[in-house]
């Protein structure tokens, strides 16, 4: 255990603090509070720079990142090396801009979903992950002029990041506190009907300057209460700790109840990599939470020891399955942006899986060698996220080879291909497989494609899409799969014109669309002596809408049955006859021309069982 002398360590000596660095932190917020509204003020108003997205986006990044990595560091590293830090993290905003917004522009980009103040922001993603590589390598760096090495013990890297990450949590939360506590103050005044304070909130050159400020406040004050600071450390540790018999136990319920219930419902959630990977970062952070630094092994209680040696055992099966699921949808569909991202996470789960293994493997100690995995981990998280924010493993640039390559060799036929995923998620990558498609004269389906891909290029908004093919009587007699097999659809009602509907929400797609599926029920809804038709689309499966002829014998959509989310034995059991018409449990009531239905309740309905 780490004693409070070695804590008191991890802070500056006080009087160096109130005198010289506690002004330059302050100092440094309200600096960045003023640059960062410059920005705001230019892009609101379309002045330069950011009229220039190649300086824009570095400069952003710059204002947002470098003033609080300075702030942080400054006090615990030499100022030759604090220098050479923010010289670096200056240089890796640079490049992560640059290449964010040389990868969006392109001919044809900005247009309908940008205004003036969004076009050059750097993309979200890239913001939010920088956010994490910026913070992992700034422990890399405080850690290591800490111990004087370039690899730091791990306790040290311990004790650093969670210092770290508190100060920030704290830092974050007493901004939102101040915020709200202005916004209670504009209140008051407005009860004597001074709106001073209320118009002053709603200023720019106001707000950003003391949230800024306020940060830089609460990141010194966190940085020199370094006891405060641990005592919230270990009291959160141990709670998080108590949670891992729980998770264990949740989780090995889960793996002990594949083998009887099988993968096929874990496939068809069709979200199956990203609640596995959930659970495994569950587990991860708990298994830390109770291993801390690797100091405490003698004061664990054994039920934690156990439930952190099987949470251990239990990782790599939960990253074996998870990489198994996203495999299945990559080999059906390809890549896409987000399974690059799904595979990246997936990347750093196995490694994670790996050495903990390796670690509940070890005998003669309790998993010490998770302090090695997490260093070798950290350290390959940082060469993931730069690899995925420049053209070496950029998602767009994967994706777009994937699917074109897909394309090409027919996995993919023209009419299943997303032109509008290359025009709205390829970035620059999509736009120029887009413009080679558009010019592509020769070869199957040369026509269709070069069509598609000048819609795709015109199309001004992610949502819009080129109308689909109209369904014809051709088309509807073969989408359409009638039960009993041996009946078929009247000529009538295929050959009838669905288009000009004057409700369309009451026809499923496959009457109006060529490419859409359904299944038809033939059976007497009315005792009339004809048949009547129920459709259901085959995918998703909810709604049996029914139609019948009127008094000129023209088809009519008369109602619809909700069969339910999950209720796969229904419309099964329509295809093998197994049904039969009741009466239903209440009459009707006609009152005012109209006929009055009892709808029962949800929970008084027959349970589904998918």
């Amino acid at each position: 255990m780490q004693t409070a002398a070695a804590e008191e360590n991890l802070s500056i000596p006080r009087a160096i603090v109130t005198s010289r660095i506690a002004r330059l932190r302050l100092l440094s917020g309200l600096l960045q509070g003023v640059l960062l509204y410059a920005l705001y003020y230019t892009a609101r108003h379309a002045l330069w720079p950011a009229t220039n997205g190649y300086l824009f986006a570095p400069l952003l990044l710059i204002c947002l990142f470098v003033p609080v990595l300075f702030i942080s560091a400054l006090g615990h590293l030499e100022k030759r090396l604090l220098w050479k830090w923010m010289l670096a993290a200056m240089a890796i905003c640079i490049a992560l801009g640059v290449h964010d917004i040389w990868r969006l522009d392109f001919a044809g980009n900005w247009q309908g979903e940008r205004d003036n103040l969004t076009r050059f922001m750097p993309s979200g993603w890239m913001v939010a992950l920088s956010a994490l590589g910026f913070f992992i390598a700034h422990v890399f760096v405080l850690a290591g002029a800490r111990d004087q090495r370039r690899i730091a013990s791990y306790a040290t890297y311990f004790e650093t990041a969670w210092k770290l990450a508190i100060q920030i949590m704290f830092a974050i939360l007493f901004v939102g506190v101040l915020w709200l506590i202005l916004w209670l103050g504009a209140a008051l005044f407005m009860l004597v009907k001074l709106d001073f304070l209320r118009r002053l909130l709603d200023q720019s050159w106001f707000v950003i300057p003391v949230l800024t400020f306020a940060l830089s406040t609460a990141l010194h004050v966190t940085d020199v209460r370094p006891r405060i600071v641990h005592g919230i450390r270990s009291l959160l540790l141990v709670l998080m700790s108590w949670l891992l018999p729980v998770a264990a136990l949740i989780v090995g319920g889960f793996l002990v109840s594949l083998p009887f219930a099988g993968l096929e419902p874990l496939w068809a959630t069709r979200q199956a990599t990203s609640v596995l990977l959930g659970a495994a970062a569950v587990l991860v952070v708990l298994i830390n939470a109770a291993f801390q630094s690797g100091e405490v092994a003698g004061e664990v209680a054994r039920v934690l020891r156990v439930a952190a040696r099987a949470a251990c055992l239990m990782l790599l099966p939960i990253a074996g399955i998870a990489v198994y699921a996203l495999a299945l949808r990559v080999q059906q569909y390809g890549w896409t942006a987000d399974r690059i991202r799904a595979a990246a996470c997936l990347l750093v789960a196995a490694c994670y899986a790996t050495g903990y293994l390796w670690a509940a493997l070890e005998r003669g100690s309790w998993l010490m060698r998770i302090a090695q995995t997490n260093i070798v981990t950290a350290l390959l998280l940082l060469a993931i996220l730069l690899s995925l924010f420049t053209p070496l493993a950029d998602p767009a640039r994967l994706s777009v080879a994937s699917q074109m390559a897909r394309l090409e060799s027919g996995k993919t036929l023209p009419a299943q291909f997303d032109f509008h995923y290359l025009r709205f998620e390829g970035a620059r990558y999509g736009d120029t497989a887009l413009h080679s498609l558009q010019a592509r004269s020769e070869g199957e389906h040369a026509e269709t494609i070069s069509t598609q891909a000048r819609a795709a290029l015109s199309s001004k908004n992610r949502w819009e899409r080129p109308s689909q093919p109209a369904a014809t009587a051709q088309t509807r007699a073969a989408n359409i799969h009638v039960h009993p097999a041996q009946a078929a659809l009247p000529e009538g009602f295929l050959a009838q014109d669905w288009s000009a509907y004057d409700r369309p929400y009451k026809i499923p797609d496959c009457l109006r669309q060529a490419d859409k599926r359904c299944d038809a029920y033939l059976l007497d809804m009315n005792d009339d002596g004809h048949a009547d038709i129920l459709i259901g689309e085959v995918e998703p499966n909810r709604q049996l809408i029914l139609f019948s002829t009127d008094a000129q014998g023209q088809w009519r959509s008369v109602g619809a049955m909700d069969i339910g989310y999950g209720c796969k034995q229904v419309p099964q059991a329509l295809k093998d006859g197994q049904y039969r018409a009741v009466a239903p449990s209440f009459r009707d009531l006609e009152a005012g021309g109209r006929r009055l239905h009892v709808q029962p309740w949800g929970d008084e309905q027959a349970d589904c069982k998918p």
